[in-house]
This record gives structure tokens, sequence and C-alpha cells, in this order.
């Protein structure tokens, strides 16, 4: 590979890490709202309206979509890099929320203390529960994703783009709304129908961005003269 050809690659990885960051952090900024999507009408699963989730769930998929990316044309190692840098973004700007929440208002303020606080307070418990939960399931996926990478020698893409992706998921999902039990900020007879819930929305939108995955990796093995299993190597 040339010295602009490796400078490119750089820098598109890059743009896609920050794309994965940005979906990280907004997830936490708006999940407090909640939607209803009826694709198959008012069923309920164990008490709980199927597909009433978070609008936090929305940019989820995103991130997995670009750590598979970015696994199968960057390796593993720039992978997990992406994901730790969310975490600490995540956090920094959880941090900066709650400062911003701290500060009074002025009279003139349009945004008052008590709309602000409505909208962004955040919930120590819930961030922590997100989180943690977000960081075995990253990891998780990255790992199975190799897994099968490897066994397969490179093929079958939408093998271990599946399969990483739904263990993960179904980490994420039951780690979160566990943790938000354990501590009391949803009731136990939410659980089952929250975990299979939100695990079957993610499971179809994986569904969905299996040929979106297999439209860039084509688009970088073109474009980089990339074979199978083949990897773009960013270190010096």
């Amino acid at each position: 590979m040339t010295a602009k050809d490796k400078k490119l690659a750089f820098k598109i990885y890059l743009y896609i890490g920050a794309m994965f960051i940005t979906s990280l952090v907004v997830s936490n900024l708006i999940f407090q709202k909640f939607f209803y999507w009826k694709p198959f009408g008012d069923v309920t699963v164990f008490g709980a309206s199927l597909f009433e989730v978070s609008v936090g769930i929305l940019p989820y998929p995103i991130t997995f979509l670009i750590t598979d990316l970015i696994s199968e044309i960057y390796g593993r190692k720039k992978a997990n890099q992406v994901v730790t840098a969310g975490i600490f973004a995540s956090f920094f700007s959880m941090g900066i929320v709650l400062l911003a929440n701290y500060v009074p208002a002025i009279e003139a303020s349009p945004i008052n203390d008590g709309l602000f606080n409505k909208v962004f307070a955040l919930s120590p418990v819930a961030v922590f529960a997100s989180m943690l939960a977000y960081l075995f399931a990253q990891y998780i996926d990255i790992a199975i994703y190799h897994f099968w990478k490897k066994l397969t020698k490179g093929k079958h893409l939408w093998l271990r783009n599946n399969f990483s992706t739904f263990l993960s998921q179904f980490v994420d999902t039951f780690t979160v709304v566990g943790l938000l039990c354990v501590f009391k900020v949803l009731p136990w007879d939410m659980f089952f129908g929250l975990v299979v819930s939100g695990f079957v929305f993610k499971i179809i939108i994986a569904f969905i961005d299996t040929p979106f995955l297999y439209f860039f990796v084509h688009m970088f093995r073109k474009r980089f003269k990339l074979e199978v299993n083949q990897e773009i190597d960013l270190d010096v």
C-alpha cells in the first residue's frame, strides 16, 4: 500500500470512528424519550408492548455496524480502540451535562433550570448500567466477529456480522435492563418484556444492516485492492 493510500485509509478510519463516538454519545443524551413501533400491530410480550423502546436505541445498531466494518478492514485492535474512545467520550459528555445542570440559569435564559433538568437530568444508575452493558457487548461483538473471521478464513461475511451482533446485542439488552431492575430504576415485572422487545428490535436492525456492511466492505476492498481476509495496517 502506498503512503497516499495509507493516509486516506487513516482519514477514513478517523471519520467512521467519529461517527461511532457521536452515535454512542447521542444515544445517552436522548434515551429518556420513548416511542412505539408497530410493524406487527399491538403485540405484548410478558406484559410489555413489543417495540416500545427508547429513542436511544436508534443509534446503537449504527455503532455495531461501524465496529464490524472496522474489524473487517482495520482489524481487532483498531475496533477495540474505537470502543474504548467511545466509552471515554460518553463519560466525559455526561460530566459536561451534569455540570451544565448544576449551574443555575439566569432569569433571561430561554431554558430555565426546571426544563433543562427535565430534559437532560441523568440518572447515574441508568448511565452506569448503559455504559457497563455496552462495554461488555462491544468487546464481545469484536471478539466473536474475529473468531468467526478466523474460522471461515475471511469468507461468509454475513455469518460473522450477524452471529457476533446477535449475542452481543442480547448481552447489552439483558445487562442494562437487569442492572436497572437491580437498582430499582425499573420494576422486575417489566424485565422479560423489555429484554425480549429490545433484543428482537436490535436483531431486525442487524439483518437490515448486513447489505450495508457488504457494500462498504466491497468499496474498501476495491479502493485499496484488498484480498479476502486482508486488513489495512495503520500502525507504524
